[in-house]
């Protein structure tokens, strides 16, 4: 019982002391959302070019073409929008931005799945064929239809069974 309150504290403290390097890291190109369908606007950010410095973005990897990234007030970021074309398919696309001072280029994932509105949609309704729904305009004459096939399923297998008895039609 120690030995596991040892070992999950001392798993606590290496994920406490790699938090803050991680959250410091500003060599990233973060996109937000990071999952998006088709059409979706999305909005990249970074804090690699400095407090004052932009960058150009570059989304051709998903057909969205090059966008900018420019200083913004959130805490010496340089963010920029660009729009995924509805015509992108499915999967990971590398998002690239190269500050516009220096050599630094940053990248970040974008993936682009599917949503609800993008997938097949099932037919729902009534057809307007002239005939009725499915209960028809007339429930006597629904029943009346549906009798009129039972009899005519029982014929027909009768028919069917005399002459494979060979009595003939």
């Amino acid at each position: 019982m120690r030995r596991t309150a040892r070992l999950l504290a001392g798993t606590a403290l290496v994920v406490a002391a790699a938090a803050p390097a991680h959250a410091g890291d500003s060599a990233s190109l973060d996109v937000y959302p990071s999952t998006v369908a088709p059409g979706s606007q999305v909005t990249a950010n970074t804090a690699a070019c400095g407090d004052k410095g932009s960058a150009a973005g570059d989304a051709s990897a998903v057909g969205a073409g090059t966008f900018t990234l420019a200083p913004s007030t959130h805490e010496g970021e340089a963010i920029g929008q660009f729009q995924v074309p509805e015509s992108a398919q499915p999967g990971t696309y590398e998002i690239v931005a190269k500050c516009g001072e220096g050599d630094r280029q940053v990248t970040g994932d974008l993936v682009v799945a599917l949503s609800a509105a993008h997938e097949q949609v099932q037919p729902r309704g009534s057809l307007k064929t002239g005939v009725g729904g499915p209960l028809g305009t007339d429930p006597v004459q629904t029943a009346a239809g549906v009798a009129a096939l039972a009899v005519a399923a029982a014929g027909g297998t009768w028919l069917l069974h005399r002459r494979a008895r060979g009595d003939g039609i």
